[in-house]
C-alpha cells in the first residue's frame, strides 16, 4: 500500500473527526458524522498497521481515536482494571525506574543525618544551640515520646504531612532547588535530634521510637526527593528527545510516583500512630517496620522490573497522553 496516497485521501476525513471532538456542542446531524467518522478512522488505523505501520501515522490516529471515543462515550470513568494496571504497572515501573536515585539519595541522607548528629553530640555551641539543658532533658525524657501518641487522628495528621512534601518534592522537582532543601532540612532535623538524645543518654529511646516507622517514611520522602531530581536532571539533559517532550513524559511518569507515595505514606502513617507509640515489645515494632520497608523494596523490584521489561514506564496509555513523533535512537 502507498501510505503517502493514503494518507492524502484520508486526511480530510480525519481532520473533519478531529474538528468535531473539539466542539463543546453538536447537533443530530454532526453526532451521528461523529459516529460515523470514528468508524471510519477506525478502520483506517487497522489498515494503516496491518499494510504500512508507520509510527506517527498510527500514533496520531489513535490520539484522535481516542479524543473521539471520550467525546461518544462521555468522560472516563476509572474502572477496577485502570486501578489495577495504576499498582501492577504503572507504578512498580515509575518506581523501578528511579531506583538508583533513591539509592543515591538515600545514602547521602543518611551520611547528612549521621554527620549532624555526631556534631551536635560532640559540639557544645551545636548543643547549645537545640534548647537550654532544661529544654532538652524535659524532651528527651517526657516530650519526644509524648509526640507518638497512639490514635487515628495523628495517623491522619502523620499521613497528610508527609503526602504533602512528597507532593511537592515531585511537583516542584523541576526546579532543582527545593527537593534538596526538603532533604537536606529533613536529614539534619533528624540526625541533630539524635545527637540530642544521645547528650541526654536517651539514644536508644530515640531509635525505638523513630525506627518503626521512619524506615518506610524517610524512604517515601528520599523517593519523592529523587523523583525530583530525577525530573530536574530531565530538564538538563532530556537526552535524544526533545526537551518539552522528555518533560512532559518523566512529568506524568513521576506524577504516577507522587500519587503511589500517598498509599506508602498511609501505611507508614498507620504504624506511627498505632505501632510506634504503642506498648508493644520493642522488637515487635522494630520487625514490623522492617517488613513494611522490605515489602515496599520487593514490590519496587520485583514488580518494577517485570513491567520495564513488558515496555511499561509509568507514563499513560498512548491514546490518552497524545500522540508524539518518533525520535530516533
Amino acid at each position: 500500500m502507498d501510505l503517502d496516497a493514503f494518507v492524502a485521501v484520508r486526511t480530510g476525513q480525519w481532520t473533519r473527526l478531529e474538528e468535531l471532538t473539539r466542539r463543546r456542542r453538536l447537533d443530530g446531524a454532526e453526532a451521528d458524522e461523529l459516529v460515523r467518522l470514528y468508524q471510519a478512522v477506525a478502520t483506517d488505523l487497522s489498515t494503516v498497521r496491518s499494510a504500512a505501520p508507520d509510527a506517527a501515522t498510527v500514533a496520531h490516529l489513535s490520539d484522535v481515536l481516542g479524543r473521539a471515543r471520550s467525546a461518544i462515550a462521555g468522560a472516563h470513568e476509572p474502572a477496577w482494571g485502570d486501578v489495577t494496571r495504576f499498582v501492577v504497572l504503572s507504578l512498580p515501573a515509575a518506581l523501578y525506574r528511579i531506583r538508583w536515585w533513591t539509592v543515591t539519595v538515600t545514602a547521602a541522607c543518611l551520611l547528612v543525618g549521621v554527620v549532624a548528629g555526631f556534631w551536635v553530640a560532640t559540639d557544645p555551641d551545636a548543643l547549645a544551640a537545640m534548647g537550654t539543658p532544661s529544654e532538652r532533658r524535659s524532651y528527651a525524657e517526657d516530650a519526644f515520646a509524648q509526640y507518638y501518641d497512639p490514635s487515628a487522628g495523628f495517623a491522619a495528621m502523620v499521613w497528610t504531612n508527609n503526602a504533602w512534601i512528597a507532593a511537592q518534592c515531585v511537583g516542584l522537582g523541576i526546579s532543582g532547588v527545593w527537593p534538596l532543601y526538603v532533604l537536606a532540612s529533613n536529614a539534619v532535623m533528624v540526625g541533630a535530634t539524635g545527637g540530642m538524645m544521645a547528650d541526654e543518654g536517651r539514644l536508644d529511646i530515640f531509635l525505638s521510637l523513630i525506627a518503626p516507622h521512619g524506615l518506610l517514611e524517610l524512604t517515601a520522602v528520599f523517593v519523592a526527593g529523587a523523583a525530583g531530581l530525577r525530573l530536574f536532571w530531565t530538564w538538563v539533559d532530556p537526552g535524544r528527545r526533545p526537551r518539552a517532550r522528555a518533560l512532559a513524559e518523566e512529568g506524568r511518569a513521576l506524577f504516577t510516583v507522587a500519587i503511589g507515595l500517598v498509599g506508602v505514606l498511609a501505611v507508614s502513617g498507620l504504624i506511627e500512630g498505632f505501632i510506634t507509640g504503642s506498648s508493644l515489645p520493642w522488637g515487635v515494632k522494630i520487625t514490623v517496620g522492617a517488613a513494611a520497608l522490605a515489602a515496599f523494596w520487593v514490590y519496587t523490584i520485583v514488580l518494577g522490573r517485570r513491567a520495564v521489561a513488558a515496555g511499561h514506564t509509568g507514563d499513560l496509555d498512548p491514546d490518552r497522553a497524545g500522540h508524539v513523533l518518533p525520535v530516533a535512537g
